[in-house]
């Protein structure tokens, strides 16, 4: 089974599954509980929301606490989490402004502010990105594109 997770969702599964996305400047920060064996994964667009009153899942800050709490809303302990964050390509020749670095750093900083291990990275490059991620088992499949074609999207062509 494969829940496919577009920009500015978060997906917490009850039982195993695999989550895929398409990555362009976006991240995706992978969270997984290695003692309940449990996953979730979010897809963000911009680092900090600008405006209050428009608080969702599309902005880092909300999406990776947001994903962190519905972990925890499992039963989950932090000392048993760890992440993986995948994402942030950054290419000059679409925009002069490199919104995947500061979209990175925003899911890094968040968190070692909460003491969750990072334990892989494929972030930053000028490629964007197909990930699956295994809510059982922890593992992250990561295919670069050269651009982000309309057939990169679920469901595939």
């Amino acid at each position: 089974d494969n829940y496919f997770l577009q920009p500015g969702y978060i997906f917490v599964p009850d039982t195993s599954i695999s989550i895929s996305a398409v990555i362009g400047s976006g991240v995706s920060v992978c969270l997984y509980d290695r003692k309940k064996q449990i996953g979730g994964m979010n897809h963000f667009q911009f680092p900090y929301m600008s405006e209050k009153d428009k608080t969702t899942a599309i902005y880092g800050n909300v999406a990776t606490l947001t994903l962190i709490n519905m972990i925890m809303n499992h039963e989950s302990k932090k000392k048993y989490l760890e992440a993986q964050i995948v994402g942030g390509a950054f290419n000059p020749r679409i925009t002069n402004r490199d919104i995947g670095r500061q979209n990175i750093e925003v899911a890094r900083t968040i968190l070692a502010k909460k003491r969750i291990s990072i334990a892989s990275e494929d972030v930053g490059g000028e490629k964007g990105r197909k990930v699956i991620f295994n809510t059982a088992t922890n593992e992250v499949a990561v295919l670069k594109v050269e651009s982000l074609r309309d057939a990169d999207w679920y469901p595939y062509h």
